[in-house]
């Protein structure tokens, strides 16, 4: 019996992805010399080179800036990552949405974002049963979905509900930020404007066009925004107790 060629004997979701990720190749290729990838400190590391633990990406949110109403790094991380609402807040996907705190004492309120908070001692990469969640040398913590089979463990193991599951058909996807139906997904730091280089399109948008809320970059580098800010300004992990050294602080809670 003759063997049908590998692309029709493909699930529609696997041949999809395949087809992003030569899109992605395709991109990527045309914007950049053959295995380079570009730094805004015009540093440059081949492609095949691993992400190095040198390197702690993490985020700083300044909460006093962060005001009620102001939506700008969510619609910039829909945009960016080609996520469309289907009118259903408690079930879309969500990689970064905005929170309401109270001071049950004082009545005073926030407004903050809440997202992935790429821990270091992740709880979605330890109970996943496939080792599709995964944290990288970098800090950057990930969903392979090519074999994420959509348990939703990490889901119910986060305690940020920040990781949410593709129930609905995908349509007008980007080819840098490729989805899957029937898997799980979070905030991924925009790790492919992270890898050229770039910050993530949420702290982009903040500081263009919003109160400059969120400043991102090396937390082990000393000489870093984010690493001088930390070490002179109050910050905190959301659920400090649980110690798993987030990615993401807060100033101002």
């Amino acid at each position: 019996m003759s063997k049908q060629p590998e692309e029709n004997t493909l699930a529609a979701p696997e041949r999809a992805r395949r087809r992003f990720l030569t899109q992605v190749a395709a991109v990527t290729g045309a914007a950049l010399a053959p295995g380079m990838v570009l730094f805004e400190v015009s540093q440059a590391r081949a492609l095949d080179q691993p992400v190095s633990g040198k390197v702690r990406w993490g985020m700083l949110v300044d909460t006093t800036k962060c005001t009620r109403g102001c939506d700008l790094c969510v619609k910039a991380c829909d945009k960016e990552n080609g996520i469309h609402s289907h009118g259903r807040p408690e079930t879309d996907s969500q990689w970064i949405r905005k929170i309401r705190l109270r001071d049950l004492h004082t009545g005073y309120v926030q407004f903050l974002p809440m997202l992935c908070q790429h821990c270091k001692y992740a709880p979605c990469v330890d109970v996943c049963p496939v080792g599709a969640s995964f944290r990288r040398a970098d800090g950057i913590v990930l969903v392979n979905r090519h074999i994420c089979i959509g348990c939703r463990y990490c889901m119910m193991a986060c305690p940020y509900k920040a990781r949410s599951f593709v129930s609905e058909p995908l349509h007008d996807q980007v080819p840098w930020s490729p989805r899957g139906m029937g898997t799980v997904e979070a905030c991924t730091f925009c790790v492919h404007r992270v890898d050229r280089g770039h910050k993530p399109a949420c702290v982009d948008a903040c500081a263009a066009d919003g109160p400059g809320a969120l400043v991102f970059g090396d937390m082990k580098d000393p000489g870093s925004k984010i690493a001088k800010m930390l070490a002179k300004e109050q910050s905190s992990e959301v659920r400090a107790d649980l110690k798993l050294d987030t990615g993401v602080r807060y100033h101002g809670i």
